[in-house]
């Protein structure tokens, strides 16, 4: 059951403050009737490119254009009557200048509603950050294991796994907080880096495979509710098994049709009861 009381609407502004161990509930999202579903539960909704996978079958998420995210966000929009929503940037949306990064990004505000979009990666991204922030497009940084850059990193491996790689996280957090992120996403890192990544912060970090000393959690909803059977990943809890029931519906429509349970004179137009 869910302890929120009230409809109003969550901003970034809002994310920010929960700082605390906990404090944040997220899922991902890509279309309305989910994300009505999950709105009054969760406080932050991720339409992550990560739909490339789930949705549209993609070996990974670089395929994924704009227009696709801005689809999806804006579908999720209209179901998420108080969550706030992060739309995810595609590869090759805001990696090549700054000022491409600001267009794109505008567009994905102006045409979604969203709150404020996802960027992946590190040093590298903290000047377009600040470029996004002080032109008000409010950011989320992304940084650890990033799918994005899953060729450069040598495929999906946990990040964070000595000294020198927590200390290079730390720095990348901070800095984006320095230049005015509302808060972090870390992904795929070892626990003890992601928490020493979240002690360091006083902007939320959101963890996925990172730590429960995380100030949030979120996890791919398909993951969650056996939606997707490719394949689980170790940090993803799956609650139900969905897809095993949808099958069994799928197969009792297939008997009544082909029985001729289906349809009956109850779902019939003019026949007289």
């Amino acid at each position: 059951m869910s302890t929120h009381t009230s409809t109003q609407k969550i901003t970034t502004a809002g994310i920010r403050d929960m700082k605390g161990k906990g404090s944040i509930v997220s899922l991902t999202a890509h279309a309305k009737p989910m994300a009505a579903l999950m709105d009054p539960h969760v406080d932050l909704i991720i339409v992550g490119d990560s739909t490339g996978m789930v949705a549209y079958g993609f070996d990974s998420t670089l395929p994924v254009t704009l227009d696709m995210m801005i689809a999806h966000g804006a579908a999720v929009v209209r179901g998420a009557e108080r969550a706030c929503v992060v739309v995810d940037m595609p590869f090759g949306s805001y990696q090549e200048t700054k000022e491409l990064a600001y267009r794109n990004a505008a567009r994905v505000l102006t045409e979604t509603g969203a709150q404020a979009v996802k960027i992946e990666g590190g040093l590298e991204l903290v000047e377009t950050a600040e470029f996004l922030v002080e032109r008000g497009i409010p950011v989320m940084p992304h940084i650890g294991l990033r799918p994005q850059h899953a060729n450069a990193l040598g495929g999906f491996k946990a990040q964070g796994r000595d000294e020198a790689a927590v200390q290079t996280l730390i720095q990348e957090a901070r800095a984006f907080e320095s230049v005015g992120a509302f808060s972090v996403l870390i992904e795929g890192v070892f626990e003890a880096a992601a928490r020493k990544v979240t002690e360091s912060l006083s902007v939320p970090a959101i963890g996925i495979g990172a730590s429960p000393e995380c100030d949030g959690q979120v996890l791919v909803t398909e993951d969650i509710l056996g939606l997707f059977s490719d394949y689980t990943p170790k940090f993803a809890k799956r609650y139900v098994d969905l897809g095993a029931q949808i099958k069994e519906v799928f197969a009792e429509f297939e008997s009544d049709v082909r029985t001729g349970a289906f349809p009956s004179e109850e779902h019939c137009f003019g026949v007289k009861k």
